[in-house]
């Protein structure tokens, strides 16, 4: 059978774009890039097309601009939803933690609190306000390596 035989005949074509599309899943399964997805989305509508009996450039077109389409106008919609590619740290995780500080926290400098079994420079919110060592903080937010804190309210665990 030749090439142009092979890509007039529609049933080959059908199973080609299945197996493309069965690929491409497979790949997304293994690498959840959220990439190949788009492109078996693209697969199926050729496979579609080629089943409605349209040639092989046609089935081709509609393969390359649904997948594109899909690729630039969802993917980045489904990244956020599903927070693709962000994992949460260790930093992530002390935000909101109460800690207690082991080195006095002075006005306008840093001193260190210990929260979650690990010390760190903490510096206060309000950078006018000293925080003595033994109070119980509060982490704000991270600024690179240092925490910033406030005073734990009585009932913040």
């Amino acid at each position: 059978m030749n090439t142009v035989t092979f890509l007039e005949n529609s049933t080959y074509m059908l199973i080609f774009w299945l197996v493309i599309a069965v690929v491409l899943a497979v790949i997304e399964g293994m690498t959840l890039g959220m990439v190949t997805i788009w492109f078996t989305v693209g697969a199926v509508v050729a496979a579609a097309v080629s089943f409605a009996g349209c040639s092989f450039q046609v089935q081709l077109i509609c393969f390359l601009v649904v997948s594109v389409v899909l690729l630039i106008f969802t993917r980045p919609l489904l990244q956020t939803r599903l927070k693709v590619g962000h994992e949460k740290n260790q930093v992530d995780n002390i935000i909101g933690k109460v800690g207690l500080v082991t080195e006095a926290v002075e006005p306008f400098q840093s001193g260190l609190a210990k929260v979650n079994g690990i010390i760190w420079t903490a510096i206060a919110e309000a950078p006018e306000i000293g925080i003595a060592a033994g109070s119980r903080i509060k982490v704000v937010r991270v600024e690179g390596v240092k925490l910033i804190v406030r005073l734990a309210e009585p009932n913040e665990m």
